[in-house]
């Protein structure tokens, strides 16, 4: 005689809902960085990426909530290096580069931010575009 009841059920091994699915950026470890700072006159841009160039974090004045011509201060600029770092510190880096371009207010609080937070500069580049003798003009006017 069969025995009508309870069946068991069989489980799923390979559901998405029982796992955990890790991202791949917080499984990198980096041991070394590059650390963009490109400051203007209206905004100060800071971007962590690794030795290939592939970006790891970013942060600007303008996305740390400063508005208007406060976004060119060095006080934002300071933030803005300061939020960058944060995201990436846990990784496990030691070592940095720092590529410094722009004429901007916010180029020596964000190198001085991104010393105060601990990590060991490799080298400070200043790495600026400066024309050689610009294009060509254009020709005169014939009237």
């Amino acid at each position: 005689m069969m025995k009508y009841g309870k069946t068991k059920a069989i489980p799923r091994i390979s559901s998405r809902r029982n796992r955990r699915i890790w991202s791949r950026k917080s499984a990198r470890r980096i041991p070394k960085i590059v650390i963009h700072v490109q400051a203007s006159f209206n905004n100060t841009i800071v971007t962590v990426t690794d030795l290939r160039g592939r970006v790891l974090s970013w942060s600007s004045a303008g996305t740390c909530g400063f508005k208007g011509p406060r976004r060119g201060t060095p006080f934002a600029a300071q933030i803005a290096a300061r939020n960058a770092i944060r995201t990436v510190a846990k990784r496990g880096m030691q070592r940095a580069e720092v590529m410094i371009k722009g004429p901007g207010l916010g180029r020596d609080a964000a190198l001085r931010a991104i010393r105060k937070s601990g990590i060991l500069l490799t080298f400070i580049r200043d790495v600026t575009p400066m024309p050689h003798n610009g294009c060509r003009p254009p020709k005169k006017r014939r009237v």
